[in-house]
């Protein structure tokens, strides 16, 4: 993974790419500030994963992903920034920001409330890195997500609402764990990946 990244070219593509992702549409107040809204979205999500160490950026830059050691506790990221007024102000607007709340409230729920597991928060790839091109930045990062996963010996966790995107996590060896009709109307998907035990004579 790249590590010497340009901070400010990342969030501009985090800005961009959630502009594709259904719960970051909802919550982001559309007005005539929409753009500066997901910059100031993208901002936040970017510094604090930097501060975290969750950040993962492929060798291309094209493959972003935020990706926490969590411990059980804690309300989650959305539900965390719907509730900081600041960014409620910048980036939800208190309308959306309640309305929101409750079906964060579901989805924290199925992630573990005790003990370390993994968190895909955010995983994107820029529109030209997607699919089967030569270079794979999804199967590359999905590598080295499998890696820290392994390596630590943790699950991870990671949920959308893209059928397309739940087809690629199964593809990669993830478990469908539940379907949820969202309030929205469309399917959010539950996924856990497994990591296989190390080998005790390694």
């Amino acid at each position: 993974m790249k590590k010497d990244y340009d901070k400010e070219e990342i969030i501009q593509h985090v800005a961009q790419l959630l502009q594709e992702i259904p719960t970051s549409m909802e919550i982001v107040k559309d007005d005539s500030k929409k753009e500066k809204r997901f910059l100031y979205l993208a901002r936040h999500m970017v510094e604090k994963a930097i501060k975290k160490d969750a950040l993962l950026v492929s060798d291309d830059g094209r493959g972003i992903a935020i990706f926490f050691k969590m411990d059980g506790k804690g309300d989650g990221f959305w539900t965390e920034i719907i509730n900081d007024l600041k960014l409620a102000l910048n980036v939800t607007g208190i309308k959306k920001g309640l309305k929101a709340l409750k079906s964060q409230k579901f989805v924290r729920q199925q992630r573990p409330n005790d003990g370390e597991y993994l968190y895909c928060w955010f995983w994107g790839i820029l529109e030209g890195a997607r699919g089967n091109t030569s270079d794979k930045t999804p199967y590359k990062m999905k590598d080295e997500m499998f890696r820290i996963s392994k390596a630590l010996q943790l699950p991870i966790y990671a949920e959308t609402r893209i059928r397309k995107v739940s087809v690629a996590y199964r593809r990669y060896g993830f478990e469908l764990l539940k379907k949820w009709k969202h309030p929205s109307g469309d399917l959010m998907y539950f996924l856990k990946y497994t990591p296989p035990k190390l080998d005790e004579t390694s």
